[in-house]
């Protein structure tokens, strides 16, 4: 569900709230599970507001979205905050693995120590840094209350601008007599590599991190053929 055609396809089968709905787990999960950084948050709230704004793929009040995908990104960095708060100082010695870098835990901290609160803020718009922002918080010294403005303002923030920048794109091509059905594809495609690019940048730059994922490919495609 993270390509806007799947979206577009699923809304028709299953109807656009359902569509929504999974949307909005995405946008949840990106910031309130660990794991959550190879979700392409910013593309897919584009891709959704370019789809609205078509009113083909995915008949949906603008609205309506932006207020569910501001509260599912407010919720997620509270659970995150949450996880810092009660787990958090077993991340820093935790091994890395696929899945998870210590240098992305350094990296939010150190993003965090140079920018303070405001860094919940202009985290939500810089991947990787966006999932363990939350957490960082948690496991420092800033109270919830405290937290909880700066994430009110960069959940909605966020959400509502990037979803609202992808429904005036599509509102202008529309005007340009450009067919969504035209341009859907590339532009998604587009937005997708952007978004995914630097998560995928920082998984694979190590030798050992390819060798570890070559690894488990080979181990899964093994396992398959026993069955077999």
């Amino acid at each position: 569900m993270i390509l806007g055609f799947d979206i577009s396809t699923f809304a028709v089968t299953a109807g656009p709230w359902a569509a929504i709905f999974i949307v909005a787990l995405i946008i949840f999960a990106e910031s309130g599970l660990l794991i959550g950084f190879f979700l392409p948050g910013d593309s897919i709230l584009f891709t959704v507001g370019f789809l609205i704004q078509g009113g083909i793929h995915l008949h949906f009040n603008i609205i309506i979205a932006i207020i569910i995908f501001s509260i599912a990104a407010i919720l997620g960095d509270s659970v995150g905050y949450a996880f810092g708060n009660k787990l958090g100082p077993r991340l820093f010695s935790r091994p890395n693995s696929l899945l998870f870098r210590q240098e992305n835990v350094k990296r939010a901290e150190a993003f965090f120590n140079t920018y303070g609160g405001k860094t919940v803020i202009l985290a939500r718009f810089i991947p990787i840094v966006r999932t363990f922002t939350p957490i960082i918080a948690g496991v420092g010294n800033m109270t919830y209350k405290k937290f909880l403005s700066f994430n009110l303002i960069g959940g909605i923030v966020w959400a509502a601008g990037v979803t609202t920048i992808g429904y005036l794109l599509g509102s202008v091509l529309t005007k340009m007599g450009v067919k969504i059905d035209d341009v859907l594809l590339p532009i998604i495609a587009i937005i997708l590599i952007v978004s995914v690019a630097p998560a995928l940048y920082h998984v694979f730059k190590e030798k050992k991190q390819r060798d570890l994922f070559a690894k488990s490919v080979k181990m899964q495609f093994k396992i398959l053929f026993k069955r077999k």
